[in-house]
């Protein structure tokens, strides 16, 4: 809206002036101008009258003169260059090369805005990520923020990509009914079911490998079994003497077993053990007293023969393992939750050495094994080996092993700082380049900062993190991802059934 012409400013000009008219306009108002400062100037210093002299500019009001003043002219800093992983660390979620299109479709990117898709095989054998040298993973987050729904997300959409799963403890059953929606199969143990497992059955030979290399083989895995199932059940580490029972045993039953054709048992073991004069016999000069030092072993075995674990590990497997199927899932839900889990740890040991048949299958393909609620593992130096070995073997085997836990604190419940079973469950952390945290308690942001090295972003996200949503630090790259479940994946998925029914 145009002003009126009798308020408006000197510098009016008509529209239609020439150039010479509007020279003379701009001259006028700069007249204009320095006259009003002239008339301001003495009720400037009358303001000044007074003042500290030291609080006094020793330069004119109008600022420092000169090229100091830094007006009238362009800023020139120095460039700076950088690589793109020092970019990526000094901007965490803004700098980062990606992981690409290729793999399981898993959500959404929320700072790149873009599909987030992750295949640990497909990484590895591209070597395009610097730092990842393994396809482990492992997933912490508090209850009801989706870990497990993510968990089980990655073992359906892994199967249309060509692996197989294995869950090879599942304490509250709740991927029994996933198996059984895609085809796989799920094998419930417990007291009174027909489900037995032998442990101690053999794998079939790799090709490749010689009878006497894999005959060396079985014999150590067996020994690995008897010793973690020993320990779990004294609660305590193994004497040497006991040590030296376990491989006497087991090669006397083994021996019995190739005579009479027949399979080596769990129970086999704990008569043998029991019979002290037949161990001393073995070892002939060199037993000194071994026998009586068995007692504990032999008392220990019994448990799994006669105790809560008779029936379903001290006979011939009733089940055989379909390697074509998509999914396999030991059930182990029936051995109860008490106070006491040791006879659900004692089922895991048993239930991992039978699944680890399928796994030494060169031709069995990549696969995933998922480790539900393993801070019951944690706790078990004898379960903790077992995962180790598979750990350092993933790569051999072709597998990629997914642990999921509530909180990273419990790696530190595997004992104090310094002892075998803190080493070995800080180890397996080590051994994992994709690390998944979903929300995590106030008083558990410390302590994850300190377990996986992260940021004052990351850790400050950690914190805050709605459902569905979690920090993934890949090798050096870290990317906030909301998992996204089409509508059919969510009640295959849902644990909370009991609590909205």
């Amino acid at each position: 809206m145009p002003r009126n012409r009798a308020t408006a400013s000197p510098l009016f000009v008509p529209r239609k002036a020439t150039r010479t008219q509007q020279r003379v306009a701009r001259a006028e108002f700069a007249k204009a101008r320095t006259k009003a400062r002239a008339a301001q100037a003495p009720s400037r210093r009358r303001e000044h009258e007074g003042a500290d002299p030291e609080l006094q500019p020793s330069y004119p009001a109008s600022g420092r003169p000169g090229p100091a003043s830094a007006r009238g002219g362009r800023l020139r800093l120095p460039k700076h260059r950088m690589t793109t992983a020092v970019a990526g660390g000094a901007y965490p979620f803004l700098a980062e090369a990606g992981l690409g299109a290729e793999g399981i479709f898993i959500g959404r990117d929320l700072h790149a805005e873009g599909s987030f898709c992750y295949d640990p095989f497909a990484l590895y054998n591209s070597g395009r990520i610097e730092g990842f040298t393994n396809p482990n993973a492992i997933l912490c987050g508090v209850i009801g923020m989706g870990k497990s729904a993510l968990a089980k997300s990655i073992a359906t959409r892994a199967i249309a990509h060509g692996y197989k799963i294995y869950v090879p403890s599942d304490p509250k059953g709740e991927w029994t009914g996933l198996a059984e929606a895609l085809g796989g199969q799920t094998i419930a143990l417990g007291p009174g079911l027909p489900g037995k497992l032998n442990p101690l059955d053999a794998p079939g030979r790799p090709t490749g490998v010689s009878e006497e290399d894999w005959t060396n083989e079985v014999r150590k895995r067996r020994l690995l079994l008897l010793a973690s199932l020993a320990a779990t059940v004294l609660k305590r580490d193994l004497l040497p003497m006991e040590h030296t029972g376990l491989d006497v045993a087991l090669d006397l039953v083994v021996a019995d077993a190739e005579a009479t054709e027949t399979v080596p048992l769990l129970g086999d073991i704990a008569h043998v053990l029991g019979n002290p004069e037949r161990l001393d016999a073995a070892l002939g000069d060199q037993a000194g007293g071994l026998g009586r030092a068995a007692d504990d072993l032999a008392h220990a075995f019994r448990r799994l023969v006669h105790g809560d674990l008779s029936g379903m590990f001290d006979a011939p497997s009733t089940v055989a393992f379909d390697p074509a199927a998509p999914m396999l899932s030991i059930d182990l839900s029936r051995l109860g939750s008490s106070g006491d889990d040791t006879a659900l740890v004692l089922a895991m040991t048993c239930a991992s050495a039978w699944m680890e048949a399928a796994l030494a299958d060169p031709a069995g393909g990549r696969r995933w094994v998922i480790y539900d609620e393993a801070w019951r593992i944690m706790r078990h130096v004898g379960l903790l080996e077992r995962m180790q070995q598979q750990f350092k073997l993933s790569r051999g085997l072709g597998i990629a092993n997914l642990v999921i836990l509530h909180r990273l604190s419990d790696l530190l419940s595997a004992g104090d700082a310094g002892s075998r079973g803190r080493v070995l469950a800080e180890g397996l952390l080590a051994d994992c380049s994709t690390r998944i945290i979903y929300r995590q308690e106030p008083d558990q942001v410390q302590v994850s900062m300190s377990l996986l090295g992260l940021t004052g972003v990351e850790a400050q996200a950690i914190g805050a993190l709605t459902r569905g949503r979690g920090l993934w630090k890949v090798a050096g790259l870290s990317f906030i991802v909301q998992h996204l479940l089409h509508p059919r994946e969510k009640p295959l998925y849902d644990t909370d059934f009991r609590m909205t029914a």
